[in-house]
């Protein structure tokens, strides 16, 4: 019984029978401003040190190692791309250092690394492990549809799959395809998990209204909702035209804008409300 409530809490949170987080209408000026204050907020601490020494080199070494190989080269757009998919998992720190601001403690970067002792932490890991799934999910799409356009033969350089993919009928059906399948998976990772996981450091509510309430964020504010998915494009594809360094102050700004989009979005709770 303890075993199964145990997992009950994972879904539901630290109170069953709390209510989901109230949703509120913003507008466009309000994701404009939750993008000024992310800004704000890495200028104010230079997490974006912790990226750019440690996490994006090594993935960007990573992704050139695992498609230097002929056979791999296929899946070299969709790694790259899925780093949107995986995103709000590498934010977390960033959204725990942007809750403290706001508190007015302490911002060490180290910080960010206290928060894998955050009691929502297993409805955290639930979340993450779910966006994997989506992740996998989408690397096996676009390898199946790379396999029924060009067949199972590999290519033998770089120059001649970039040769392949832009210059020949096949090429261009794989960009076009293989861009709507990705919007697919881009947009159910938004709807689920768009302030989700703020919302779990914030309060420990659960993962099931984690996803339910980042769901009705969209459904309440789908115009803002489709704009903020592509200034995250857009800054995204920015960063990896720099050869991922540009990653390390992308990935910070977005991770601080969104603990921020989350706070206009979402009501805070009336304890928290009145405290400040």
């Amino acid at each position: 019984m303890t075993h199964f409530m145990a997992h009950f809490h994972v879904i539901t949170g630290a109170d069953a029978n709390a209510a989901y987080p109230n949703v509120r209408r913003i507008g466009a000026a309000d994701v404009v401003a939750a993008l000024q204050q992310g800004l704000a907020d890495f200028w104010d601490k230079p997490s974006h040190y912790v990226f750019l020494c440690l996490i994006y080199p090594v993935a960007g070494l990573l992704i050139a190692r695992w498609t230097s190989g002929a056979n791999m080269l296929p899946l070299l757009f969709p790694l790259m791309s899925g780093f949107a998919l995986l995103g709000p998992v590498a934010a977390l720190g960033l959204y725990e250092i942007s809750r403290r601001r706001e508190l007015g403690l302490d911002t060490s970067w180290l910080h960010a690394l206290a928060v894998w002792r955050s009691p929502a932490m297993p409805a955290i890991l639930v979340i993450s492990i779910m966006l994997v799934a989506i992740f996998v999910g989408w690397l096996f799409s676009a390898r199946e549809l790379y396999l029924s356009l060009f067949g199972p033969e590999r290519p033998e350089s770089l120059l001649s799959f970039f040769n392949e993919v832009f210059t020949t009928d096949r090429g261009w059906r794989l960009i076009l395809y293989g861009n709507a399948v990705g919007f697919i998976f881009a947009l159910v990772v938004l709807c689920t998990t768009v302030i989700a996981f703020p919302l779990l450091l914030d309060r420990d509510a659960g993962a099931a209204a984690a996803i339910f309430t980042s769901m009705r964020a969209v459904v309440c504010n789908p115009v803002e909702m489709v704009l903020w998915g592509l200034i995250v494009t857009a800054l995204l594809v920015a960063g990896f035209a720099l050869f991922f360094a540009g990653l390390a102050i992308v990935i910070p700004v977005l991770g601080h804008a969104t603990w921020h989009l989350y706070r206009k979005v979402v009501e805070p709770e009336p304890a928290a409300a009145n405290a400040l």
